[in-house]
């Protein structure tokens, strides 16, 4: 199973996980079944909002789910379109959220808790499932 995690930076298992998914810099997939890790440069990690393109990037890759800090409403579904199961990751490390997905603790985001305006400029999710710096 090919996992895909937004970035900061690659550090492998120890790579921070991005608090935002269309802003990520890099998108790591992680092959549960042997435990290798890839980096994939995310080539529109700047974009006006609500014109993310996540498949662009990740073009001819097979991903079976996406664990993101934060996504958008585009994003999500156009993820969801290409049969991506998407969750959520309130974890700082790729191995941290990793560990988390298979024990199942972690939820699947759903439009009602994906993000929406990003007026603040903090992107991500509270503990609430609301984005950070939104009242909804």
């Amino acid at each position: 199973m090919n996992i895909c995690f937004p970035v900061i930076e690659d550090k492998g298992l120890e790579s921070p996980v991005s608090a935002h998914f269309g802003s990520a810099p890099l998108f790591l997939i992680l092959d549960t079944d042997t435990g290798n890790t890839r980096p994939i440069p995310n080539r529109n990690a700047h974009h006006s909002h609500g014109m993310c393109q996540p498949l662009a990037s990740l073009a001819g890759e097979h991903i079976d789910g996406m664990v993101v800090g934060g996504i958008g409403m585009g994003a999500l579904m156009r993820l969801q379109a290409a049969n991506v199961q998407v969750f959520l990751a309130e974890h700082a490390t790729v191995q941290d959220a990793m560990t988390a997905f298979r024990a199942g603790h972690l939820r699947e985001v759903t439009p009602a808790t994906a993000c929406g305006g990003h007026e603040s400029g903090h992107h991500g999710h509270g503990p609430n499932g609301n984005c950070h710096g939104h009242q909804g």
